[in-house]
This record gives structure tokens, C-alpha cells and sequence, in this order.
């Protein structure tokens, strides 16, 4: 399935950091965020720690976004359940 034929219909907070997204073919994943908002090292995405942060998210055009893009995720990556590409991180440094 290709990301431009996949849209989120809905999301709702189900842990602290973590999220039941369903998509419109009816796939529903939960996603922990947790693991990569305490990995970066960015302090925009370490923002998102604070629970009513994270809590606030919406969906926009069928996409899973906090803020006004302030973090969002392809929904590819949502879709199969993995956000993290550590592989690919370790391969660039």
C-alpha cells in the first residue's frame, strides 16, 4: 500500500506516550511514542514529554499532527507500527 492511498480516520490516547491510531482500510495499530520522544535530543521534540504536550494532537488531512506541524510522523511509518529507523540512523553516523 502506497502512503498517498493511507489516511488516519482517528486517534485516542490509550498510555503516556501512546496512541490507538485506525486508518480508513480499518487497520488499527497503538503506537508507543515514548521510546522516541526519550531518544532525541532535540528539545522540540523532547517538549512533546510533557504529558498535556503530547496529549494535544489532532488529525489534519489524514495525517496524525501536533500543533501546527510542530511534530507529526509519516503516516507509512504509523501505518506499519515503526517510527524509529535506528538501522538507518546507525548506517549514517
Amino acid at each position: 500500500m502506497s502512503n498517498a492511498n493511507i489516511n488516519i480516520v482517528s486517534a485516542t490516547k490509550v498510555g503516556d506516550y501512546s496512541l490507538r491510531i485506525v486508518f480508513d482500510d480499518e487497520i488499527v495499530q497503538t503506537v508507543d511514542f515514548g521510546p522516541f520522544l526519550k531518544r532525541s535530543r532535540h528539545p522540540d521534540v523532547r517538549a512533546f514529554l510533557q504529558p498535556e504536550r503530547f496529549a494535544n494532537f489532532h488529525i489534519a488531512y489524514g495525517e496524525l499532527v501536533w500543533g501546527q506541524y510542530d511534530l507529526c510522523f509519516p503516516v507509512i511509518d504509523l501505518y506499519r507500527n515503526c517510527i524509529e529507523h535506528l538501522d538507518t540512523m546507525a548506517q549514517a553516523a
